[in-house]
Order: C-alpha cells, then sequence, then structure tokens
C-alpha cells in the first residue's frame, strides 16, 4: 500500500519529531532536519549535509518540500517590499516592512476573502479557497531567504493582516503559528505575531483553547448600522457579541496584558464624524485596548475616499481625551498597492454563509 507523501511544512516539529520515530530514527534527527529547514531555510534535499544519507534514502520515501514560487516583486520608495507568489496561476501578496528598529512581515491566510468588506480589495476580489499550512508558511521563509541574501533587516514580527480572514482558516493558522512559536522552528515570541480578524465569535471562543497571540480586532464602526454597510458579515455577528467574546480572550491572555488593537478605517462621510469618536469610546471603555486610526486607501473603483487630516486629527484627538492610546497609521507601501486594503491577488467566485 502505497502511503501518500507528506509535506514537512504542513506539520511542525512534534510531528516531525513522531515521524522520525516510527521510521526507527534517533529523535536528535528530528532537530538536524527541521534546523536545516527554519534556521538555514533550505528545502533542497540533496543540501541536507548533516543528515546522513540512510536516513535521507529512508525519509525521502515518504515526506518532501514544496514551497511557492516567488513570481514578482515590488519596490516602494519607502522601502517596502510586496512578495507576489503564485498558487496555480492565482497570486497572494506578503508585505515586507522595515523600519528604524524593526521589520514587520504582513502574511495572507486565504486567496481572496468571503467577507466582502467594501473598504478592502481584497474582499472585492472574492473567494477562493483557504491556504494550506505550507503556503502560510512558504511566505515567511520565502521573504527570510531573501532578506539574508539581500542583507536586508531581519524580520522581528508577523502580522497576519493580509489576504483573507484567518480565523475563517482555523486549522491551518493554528498549526501556522504554532510552527512560528516552535523554538525549534521559527521561534517568534507571542508578542511578535499579531492575528488580525474582523470578529469570528466562535473562532475567538476557540482561540484560546491553542493560542495565546496578540489580538487586533477590524472593528471600522461604532455602531452596528454602519458596520453592516460597510462589513455585511456583521449582520452575523455585530458589535456587542464580538466585543464580549474579545473581552473573554483578552481577560487570561499574556500576550495582550497591554490591550489588544482596535483598527478603525477612516471613511470621508461614513465613520468619521465626531459623534461616532465619542460613541466609539464609549463601547470601548471597558476593553483594555490601544486605538489605530487608519487612512482609507483609495483603490480603482471605489467608491469611498480617504477622511481629511483635519477630521481625522479631530477623531483622534476626542478619544486622546477619554484616555485611549492612539495612534495614526502611517500606511506604507501605497505607491505599489501594499498598503491596508489594497491587496488585489485575483480570484474569481464568491462564497456564501
Amino acid at each position: 500500500m502505497l502511503l501518500k507523501k507528506i509535506n514537512l511544512l504542513n506539520i511542525g516539529y512534534q510531528e516531525i519529531f513522531l515521524l522520525f520515530i516510527i521510521l526507527g530514527e534517533q529523535s536528535f534527527r528530528a532537530k538536524q532536519m527541521v534546523k536545516k529547514i527554519y534556521n538555514f531555510k533550505n528545502n533542497n534535499f540533496n543540501l541536507f549535509n548533516n543528515l546522513n544519507q540512510n536516513t535521507l534514502v529512508k525519509i525521502k520515501k515518504i515526506i518532501y518540500i514544496n514551497t511557492l514560487n516567488l513570481f514578482k516583486l515590488n519596490y516602494s520608495y519607502d522601502g517596502t517590499i510586496k512578495f507576489i507568489m503564485e498558487i496555480n496561476k492565482q497570486k497572494i501578496e506578503t508585505i515586507y516592512i522595515p523600519e528604524y528598529n524593526r521589520a514587520t512581515l504582513c502574511i495572507s491566510s486565504q486567496i481572496g476573502c468571503s467577507l466582502g468588506c467594501k473598504f478592502c480589495l481584497t474582499g472585492k476580489q472574492g473567494y477562493n479557497r483557504n491556504l494550506y499550512t505550507f503556503e502560510i508558511i512558504s511566505q515567511i521563509l520565502n521573504v527570510m531567504k531573501f532578506v539574508k541574501k539581500k542583507n536586508l533587516r531581519l524580520i522581528t514580527n508577523i502580522v497576519i493582516m493580509g489576504m483573507g480572514e484567518p480565523l475563517l482558516n482555523f486549522k491551518n493558522i493554528i498549526t501556522s503559528i504554532l510552527i512560528m512559536l516552535d523554538k525549534y522552528c521559527f521561534n517568534f515570541s507571542k508578542r511578535k505575531i499579531t492575528l488580525s480578524t474582523v470578529g469570528i465569535i466562535p473562532a475567538i471562543n476557540n482561540l484560546k483553547k491553542y493560542l495565546d497571540i496578540k489580538l487586533a480586532l477590524s472593528l471600522h464602526a461604532s455602531n452596528n448600522k454602519i458596520r453592516n454597510l460597510i462589513i455585511p458579515f456583521n449582520i452575523k455577528y455585530n458589535i456587542e457579541n464580538i466585543l464580549k467574546s474579545v473581552k473573554n480572550y483578552i481577560y487570561n491572555s499574556k500576550a495582550n496584558k497591554n490591550g489588544i488593537t482596535i483598527e478603525y478605517i477612516m471613511l470621508k462621510n461614513i465613520n468619521d464624524k465626531e459623534k461616532y469618536a465619542h460613541q466609539l469610546a464609549y463601547i470601548l471603555k471597558n476593553i483594555l485596548c490601544k486605538i489605530n486610526l487608519i487612512p482609507f486607501n483609495k483603490f480603482l473603483n471605489s467608491k469611498y475616499l480617504c477622511s481629511s487630516n483635519n477630521k481625522i486629527k479631530k477623531f483622534y484627538n476626542i478619544l486622546l481625551n477619554y484616555g485611549f492610546i492612539v495612534t495614526i497609521r502611517n500606511n506604507r507601501g501605497r505607491d505599489i498597492n501594499a498598503a491596508c486594503g489594497q491587496l488585489s491577488g485575483k480570484v474569481f467566485n464568491r462564497i456564501k454563509f
């Protein structure tokens, strides 16, 4: 009976460890394999010179390593790089954002997105499918190899804020994050990984069973009427219930001890009135959080415009006066369509809930 080969990037260290034991290999061989993949960013079995030949012959019969193809790079004047990766003629986008003392990688979790948020180009593309674990992990490996080769700032932070809603790809996202956290793999701190969600309540409730990582909530409105308009999914899970779920998640979270991030996009004449700032302060009064105001990034055929700088500043000051920590996002990579809401991998169908 022929067994289906396993892509090593779809499983974590513990599974690789058990695999080597089943094969009759000593456990330290698993560490050697993982080290070669994640520390040296190597996916070519022929270069695994830290494993003996007999071990390689044995494992190559049941495992393989498959990564995404790097299709194209776009460079921004501000140093941001957009990595376009190919999956069966479709594309996903991964954004590398270097700063003075760190570098953040924004990764995707789906090909397209099913939520249809009106201010997001990814949502307008529709949904194709969830990314497999190896496709999520490949984004990190590909960029790490690139920045090391080019002697760029090494990745210090991962944000799962690219194409797709991460919590609608729950199983693969959990596996991927565990690989990011594993000391034998990427060895990221849980405070250096942020998952952004529009508010998938059952998944948020389930998340604490598996992970304690930083959470960002894409709220974008202070009441359900506006949120229903710009995020149709809000009809299924409304603001009050989402905030209740989020509050329960952060109650025992060490990663969020300083509060989660509330993301709020600034849309001209939609959600930027001063009364909405007061309303936002009211609904968040019992949530430990900081608020990130995001100037809207225009894209082709969008009916929305960005709020004026003056409006954004007034909104900012109102929240500040309530005692919130507030930031205004510096949208990097706008000139290459790499900023928030501008990712546009082409997909063709949309699913319904």
